[in-house]
């Protein structure tokens, strides 16, 4: 399995000859959010499947899904098909809580995820989901979360988890984690390697610099040292990757 992080919750997923992208935000701006570094569509490549975990804007780009074509084929919320029907997309999968498809040699479960609902005040109003991708590894892309009693045992044996630890904003709404919830949701999910995502990626336009710097990053790296001394933290920074042996073997990057 390779994994690279191309900011936000946006990670290129490629296993068993799969390649999955997760909540693509590609462009430069979004609304009043700025990337504080940007990323080129090649870097997303031909992805098989695209993984929506919620409708929020800084999750759900419908510019940066068209980008992709319409021809991609999507697994979003059920009740997302509506707006992805309107922009013309071809291949939608709706699914909710512990819905299953498949993708070639990969299962992918559908998990619940702990965060408000909807697009907005005039939005529909969707539930937001992680989910499992299951094959030679296991990894788990938690979307936008807080925690939840079905971490413990959420899949057993699990690879990776890509956890977010922060955010764009000053402070962190209910529905997320932060870096000491972050922390207590690896020792949860008690998989082999965690990944930081949705820091120092977006900031508001006013600000030169977000407020989740690498900071972030590296106190979720100690505070997993204390909770969860057995799980390996990989801290990457936009664009880089990292492999996981699957067979133990550890990451390298």
């Amino acid at each position: 399995m390779r994994l690279t992080w191309l900011g936000h919750a946006t990670v290129l997923i490629e296993l068993d000859g799969v390649r999955l992208l997760t909540d693509p935000v590609l462009r430069r701006s979004l609304l009043h959010l700025r990337r504080s570094r940007g990323v080129s569509l090649s870097a997303a490549g031909s992805p098989n499947l695209v993984l929506i975990s919620h409708l929020h804007w800084d999750h759900f780009d419908l510019p940066s899904l068209a980008r992709l074509g319409q021809e991609t084929r999507i697994v979003a919320p059920l009740g997302s098909g509506k707006l992805l029907r309107r922009r013309r997309f071809e291949r939608i999968d709706e699914v909710s809580e512990g819905s299953e498809v498949r993708a070639g040699p990969l299962q992918i479960r559908a998990t619940y995820a702990e965060h408000k609902p909807g697009r907005g005040p005039w939005g529909p109003k969707v539930a937001a989901l992680g989910y499992v991708v299951s094959g030679s590894s296991s990894v788990y892309f938690a979307g936008d979360t807080d925690l939840f009693p079905g971490m413990d045992g959420l899949e057993e044996g699990l690879d990776v988890a890509l956890l977010p630890i922060a955010g764009w904003g000053p402070t962190l709404p209910p529905g997320h984690l932060d870096v000491d919830r972050a922390a207590e949701a690896v020792r949860r999910l008690r998989p082999r390697v965690a990944i930081p995502i949705h820091w120092g990626t977006l900031r508001p336009s006013y600000r030169r610099t977000p407020y989740a710097g690498s900071n972030a990053a590296a106190d979720f790296a100690a505070k997993v040292s204390e909770v969860a001394p057995s799980v390996e933290v990989r801290v990457l920074e936009v664009g880089a990757s990292c492999t996981i042996e699957p067979d133990g073997g550890g990451y390298s990057s």
